[in-house]
């Protein structure tokens, strides 16, 4: 469950700090991410950065918004999608949006410049390396799953584990960052022995059981990535059998986001039950 917002007066002037607060205007926008609502997202998400231009998380969010949009379009983050090996290993079937990936990068490009002359000033800035982190872990997924681009994903991914590490020893509260290398121990962890065995690189050797436990760290406190990282361990405790945690997680998605076609149809799924026809037509 999202905690409650908290007042703009407790986030720093250039809104730097937001990614470590609940900021209620990005908190309205990732609620209304998860409820399938994208422009009415980018909405919010826009006032902010026009507002905070110097805070990189504001274009991290924006990026986001674009991402989970293909991903519902595509079907990604489905157990359709989960459950099928040649999906879930290999990427979509076709191509993705031109444009929206388009726009996905440049929202990308200016995250990670204004995170890196963050870097440039102080090489321990969390709030650089908290969006350096999001920025390589979804470009990650997008090179892997929307454009099939698997080497470009794996270096993103090792990316994203590196700026991982040097976060958490810095903010052991930044708890939405644990969904970066909690994903990538995941999804090594799917692959053949002798292809894990090819990849050992960065530190990520490849560990389901642990990348869950990573992930459920975030879906547990994560400030605004708690609900996506809820439906990947759901998703991924479907794929390993565990239908009682995929329940439970689930059940707590449809019950924070009713209006959300998504979860409503994965939690029909999971019980075994027929998917509402309004669910059907989303």
């Amino acid at each position: 469950m999202l905690v409650s917002p908290i007042s703009r007066a407790q986030t720093s002037t250039d809104g730097s700090d937001s990614a470590f607060t609940e900021v209620p205007e990005l908190q309205e926008g990732f609620r209304l991410l998860y409820v399938q609502k994208y422009p009415e997202a980018r909405e919010k998400f826009s006032a902010w950065t026009s507002e905070h231009p110097a805070d990189p998380f504001g274009f991290v969010a924006m990026a986001a918004s674009y991402l989970f949009e293909e991903f519902y379009r595509q079907g990604v983050l489905t157990s359709d999608f989960f459950l099928d090996d040649k999906k879930f290993l290999r990427g979509i079937e076709g191509k993705p949006d031109h444009e929206r990936m388009k726009d996905f990068r440049a929202e990308l490009e200016q995250a990670r410049k204004l995170s890196n002359e963050r870097l440039s000033k102080d090489k321990h800035d969390a709030a650089g390396l908290f969006s350096l982190t999001l920025a390589a872990g979804m470009e990650s997924n997008a090179d892997s799953i929307l454009e099939k681009k698997h080497v470009d994903g794996l270096k993103r991914m090792k990316e994203a584990n590196e700026h991982a590490k040097l976060l958490l020893a810095e903010r052991p509260d930044a708890n939405d960052a644990w969904v970066a290398p909690g994903s990538a121990d995941y999804i090594i962890g799917c692959l053949s022995s002798g292809f894990r065995a090819l990849l050992w690189f960065g530190g990520i050797h490849g560990d389901k059981k642990l990348g869950m436990e990573l992930v459920g760290k975030t879906a547990e406190k994560g400030r605004y990535l708690e609900p996506f990282a809820k439906v990947l361990l759901a998703l991924a405790a479907r794929r390993e059998k565990q239908d009682a945690l995929a329940q439970k997680l689930l059940h707590e998605l449809t019950e924070e986001f009713p209006d959300s076609p998504l979860f409503a149809a994965e939690y029909a799924k999971v019980l075994g039950r027929p998917i509402p026809a309004v669910m059907k037509s989303n």
